[in-house]
């Protein structure tokens, strides 16, 4: 029984961190209906960037803040750089865009840092375990879940009660009720770009904290895909259940049937899960089910 709460109490502390790079995925899809496959080569330069801050003396708080400023910046650059003049264009063509971007990103990762692997020197967090009964918890884990729901909370607050997030959540239900309205097309892209690359960055450096920083980071992003289908596309809240799950499922395919399927089925079994929850559940938990009349 020890070892199941302690594997359940990291699958949800992972899950947390996993939410908060599903929400990347989540916000573009709600905004401009593409799926974007840089996610993954996001989630790394933001957590580089924090830990080149990191690396010059920066207190880790500020560094995490300033690669959030980067992040937005860089965000609303590649909007307008790459895909302002394909707005209204098939979104096929978009997500090709964002293909070129992962292989853009990502060597450009590999030019400016390498690829060997980094950690944060000095450790952020304490080494030392927190004892509570019979479970053991890592306080990289443990802080690493209270940053990342801290951030989500913040994230959803936007959504529902600021006038930015209103006009984001309009054009993501109606976009030509929303234009109506006066509401930009292009600012809700650029801000829906700036936000997926705070909150991957924001991701990534917190699991650069727990397993060291690497160019394979941002196969991160793939990982998380399955949680983005589970909650459905165009879910926040289903980007937070998803990612929790998909987190559990993971940690417990790792502790009880790596022995039996060597070679890591942990890493496998999210996409096996989501093959089949497909099958019986297209549009995800809580995603938007079409209905097209004829």
């Amino acid at each position: 029984m020890e070892l199941f709460f302690m594997t359940l109490t990291t699958g949800i502390m992972v899950g947390g961190i996993y939410a908060l790079v599903a929400l990347g995925w989540v916000l573009i899809y709600k905004c401009s209906g593409v799926l974007n496959l840089a996610m993954g080569e996001m989630t790394l330069i933001g957590a580089y960037i924090s830990l080149s801050f990191y690396s010059m003396g920066v207190p880790f708080l500020l560094a995490l803040l300033m690669s959030l400023i980067i992040g937005l910046i860089l965000g609303i650059l590649t909007e307008r750089i790459f895909l302002d003049r394909l707005i209204g264009e098939p979104v096929l063509t978009v997500i090709m865009v964002t293909v070129g971007l992962s292989f853009f990103f990502k060597g450009t990762v590999e030019f400016i840092w390498g690829t060997d692997t980094r950690v944060f020197t000095p450790p952020v967090f304490s080494i030392e375990p927190i004892r509570w009964g019979p479970l053991i918890i890592g306080q990289a884990y443990l802080w690493s879940f209270i940053a990342a729901i801290l951030l989500l909370v913040i994230f959803v607050c936007f959504f529902k009660y600021t006038r930015w997030g209103l006009a984001m959540q309009a054009t993501a239900d109606d976009e030509m009720a929303a234009l109506s309205l006066g509401v930009s097309a292009r600012f809700v892209y650029a801000a829906a770009w700036s936000m997926a690359f705070m909150s991957a960055g924001v991701g990534g450096t917190l699991l650069g904290n727990i397993n060291g920083l690497n160019i394979s980071v941002g196969y991160l992003g793939l990982l998380v895909l399955p949680a983005v289908v589970l909650g459905g596309m165009n879910s926040v809240p289903g980007a937070i259940a998803g990612g929790i799950i998909i987190g559990l499922l993971q940690n417990f395919c790792g502790t009880y049937l790596d022995q039996y399927f060597p070679g890591g089925i942990k890493e496998v079994a999210p996409f096996v899960f989501m093959v089949i929850f497909l099958l019986f559940k297209p549009h995800g938990l809580w995603g938007w089910e079409r209905i097209e009349r004829v």
